[in-house]
């Protein structure tokens, strides 16, 4: 039984942050229940997909969830949904979303119907505008602190930092308004932009007291660590691996195994500097790079993978998607987190469950995610607590629906 065994958290969501909350929950032993039209919401068909045209991030980001599948459109959906969510129980009256409507899903129409609630929902920025990933970041000058020295054009990220990290303190935001609650018996509103993640993080890693203090804003260092030393070095067998020299015993790990201590201290005394310190390292970057790279160049990554790891080198293998997937023993069944699973409409292939590795639990196998309202009747049953006749009225009348529901009904 996972660490949250016992909770219910429901979920109205679409793109990242939120469907990573949730799934984040239900990996820990939540009851999560998301619910979407019976159409499917925007996830519903969202990319990368299978050769089938089923969506993978569907899969990937409702893995232990259960899913009903209702028309909230119509009134009677509408308040459906509304009972769900704020069904009795002191592990229940939780909330999540970044769909929050104002009438029905905001947090002063829901706590009308139960004042404990604890709802937390992510909004755009602080002003009511709506962001995504790919717009916070730019705004707030990373594109413009990455790619090659010298370059002018921005270069956008592929992963959605904002958006993992959001995911993760919608977690956090939940937990904490639910442990006020345990403490004092009152619910409340917890509220988080995305613009907001990005401008404390801003903030929280020196770039605005920076800017303040210095009136300068940070280049471009290519694929060069910042504020000490990392590079990354061409070798002989045509790959590229990362060396990381950021604290004094990294850096002198380095120096040891590739035997280059010497040439690189008649290097500090020629710049009069040191080398312990990494602001250091970093001024000399292009030099110290110098005489690393004929080391590297003359040799393949076989030649000192192993030397590396035993004396404790920092580093790694810049790799493709495909090739992390097939190489790395971390990306693999080895691996606790991961398992071979059966994905409904997809096929078997290797799923994460939780990283995280409680004491007092046992690590869980991942859980597939739920096809689309997979679980309509079951939530209807058991959380909205509807009569038989009642739940039966609701798909007659395409209200909610669930796969393979009306085939079951007509074979009994």
């Amino acid at each position: 039984m996972g660490i949250l065994n016992g909770m219910r958290v429901v979920e109205s969501s679409a793109f990242v942050a939120v469907p990573l909350a949730g799934m984040t929950l239900a990996q820990m032993g939540a009851d999560v229940i998301r619910f979407d039209l019976p159409t499917g919401g925007m996830d519903a068909t969202r990319w990368p997909v299978a050769p089938n045209g089923q969506s993978l991030f569907w899969a990937g980001m409702n893995k232990g969830k259960r899913s009903i599948a209702i028309d909230v459109k119509t009134p009677r959906g509408r308040e459906i949904a509304q009972e769900i969510i704020c069904a009795p129980g002191c592990d229940a009256g939780l909330f999540i979303t970044n769909l929050a409507t104002p009438g029905w899903t905001d947090h002063a129409t829901l706590a009308a119907r139960r004042a404990d609630l604890v709802s937390v929902t992510l909004r755009g920025d602080r002003h009511g505008r709506p962001a995504v990933d790919y717009t916070v970041n730019p705004a707030v000058g990373f594109p413009m602190a990455t790619g090659p020295e010298g370059a002018t054009d921005p270069v956008a990220h592929a992963l959605p930092a904002w958006d993992a990290i959001a995911g993760g303190l919608v977690v956090s935001g939940l937990l904490a308004a639910e442990r006020h609650r345990l403490r004092h018996g009152t619910g409340q509103a917890v509220d988080l932009t995305l613009k907001d993640v990005a401008a404390a993080m801003l903030g929280h890693l020196g770039i605005i007291a920076e800017h303040a203090l210095t009136g300068q804003t940070r280049g471009r260092a290519g694929n060069s660590l910042y504020g000490a030393y990392g590079q990354d070095f061409q070798c002989a067998d045509g790959r590229r691996v990362m060396v990381i020299g950021l604290t004094a015993r990294q850096w002198q790990n380095l120096l040891k195994v590739t035997g280059l201590a010497e040439p690189m201290a008649a290097l500090a005394a020629a710049l009069g500097a040191d080398f312990r310190d990494e602001g250091a390292r970093w001024h000399a970057r292009h030099a110290i790079t110098a005489i690393l790279s004929p080391w590297f160049a003359a040799r393949s990554v076989a030649d000192f993978a192993e030397s590396f790891d035993r004396a404790g080198v920092t580093w790694s293998e810049f790799r493709s998607f495909s090739q992390a997937i097939e190489e790395d023993p971390d990306l693999s069944p080895d691996n606790p987190i991961f398992s071979q699973i059966d994905q409904p409409g997809l096929g078997r292939f290797l799923v994460p469950g939780t990283p995280f590795g409680f004491s007092g639990h046992e690590r869980e196998t991942a859980t597939p995610a739920p096809l689309l309202g997979q679980h309509t009747e079951a939530v209807l049953a058991d959380v909205a607590r509807l009569p038989d006749h009642e739940i039966a009225e609701l798909f007659d009348q395409g209200i909610v629906t669930q796969p393979g529901r009306e085939a079951l009904r007509r074979a009994s």
